[in-house]
């Protein structure tokens, strides 16, 4: 009897630290919940209750619509061209970002290349930038009088200015090559950093197997980035889905020329900011984009899905 007390004290002792622990753990937790509850949580929920409604902001009035914002959204016109835009987006720009970074990480990896450490400073400086500034910046670029113009004039590429900030032709793809060349110097230092713990003794074995370079990248260096790259792919997603301050800057808020410009966050952004009535129509919208940003995600993870190299 003596040696099973013997044996259960400790137990309960040990049982009586970790339920200390646990709620000293909590007790830290405390102010960082309260702010994720009241900020995050309470938002959420209060943009869900809103978008079965119809809002009038300044008179603080409800009245209950049921799903006809959500019903709406899926017959505008407009809101259609937007998701069309923002889809296009994604799946232009995410892919060629990941890829130019892996190839550029992969040909910086290389003992051979010089001065590597200069070229990833420089490259990594847009990043610093604001977002504003490389907006305007670019629209400097490609404005009609700008340097890209005179630039293909000068060598007789073509005889006439091409205006690519106001032809629906080639606005947003503008907004693709900025985003693309300012996201691309992230995601290769975040894959340079993955290549530099990949095992030596991977690519000796391979080429002791008589294996080529592209037969090292293909089978042994895309697997073992593999969750990187996953991580690349949801945070693109994601980032360029919820692209708003580009477009706003360079259609001044309107998602011109002719709605080109146009992404479901800008068009939430002036439903609920620039009327009294729509912010419950902006709420469904946001909450469809949310759903959106979920599947499409989702998708993308189970695609590229497995953990690498075993």
């Amino acid at each position: 009897m003596a040696s099973n007390l013997e044996y259960r004290k400790p137990q309960k002792t040990g049982q009586k630290r970790r339920n200390r622990e646990t709620r000293q753990a909590y007790l830290f937790l405390t102010p960082a919940l309260i702010i994720i509850i009241i900020f995050f949580v309470a938002a959420i929920a209060f943009a869900l209750f809103m978008s079965f409604n119809k809002v009038n902001m300044f008179s603080q009035q409800f009245r209950f619509t049921g799903f006809k914002n959500y019903l709406n959204a899926f017959s505008d016109k407009v809101a259609l061209k937007a998701l069309s835009n923002t889809a296009l987006f994604s799946f232009v720009v995410v892919p060629l970002q990941t890829l130019i970074a892996l190839v550029i990480a992969y040909g910086l990896s290389s003992h051979a290349v010089k001065f590597k450490k200069t070229f990833r400073l420089i490259y990594f400086l847009p990043t610093l930038t604001s977002s504003a500034a490389l907006t305007l910046i670019f629209m400097f670029i490609f404005n009609v009088a700008g340097p890209l113009n005179n630039f293909f004039m000068s060598i007789g590429f073509y005889n006439k200015p091409i205006n690519f900030l106001q032809n629906p032709a080639y606005s947003l793809k503008v907004i693709m090559v900025m985003n693309i060349w300012s996201t691309v110097p992230t995601y290769m230092t975040i894959y340079l950093a993955s290549l530099v713990d990949l095992p030596e003794s991977f690519y000796e074995a391979a080429e002791m197997d008589g294996a080529t370079s592209w037969d090292k990248l293909r089978y042994i260096t895309v697997p073992y980035l593999r969750p990187i790259t996953t991580y690349v792919l949801l945070t693109g997603i994601i980032g360029t889905f919820q692209m708003f301050d580009q477009a706003f800057i360079f259609s001044n808020g309107s998602g011109g020329p002719n709605n080109s410009t146009l992404t479901l966050a800008l068009m939430i952004y002036n439903y609920a900011f620039g009327s009294l009535n729509t912010m419950g129509y902006a709420c469904a919208l946001a909450i469809l984009l949310t759903i959106i940003i979920f599947a499409v995600s989702r998708l993308a993870e189970k695609i590229n899905g497995g953990n690498g190299l075993q």
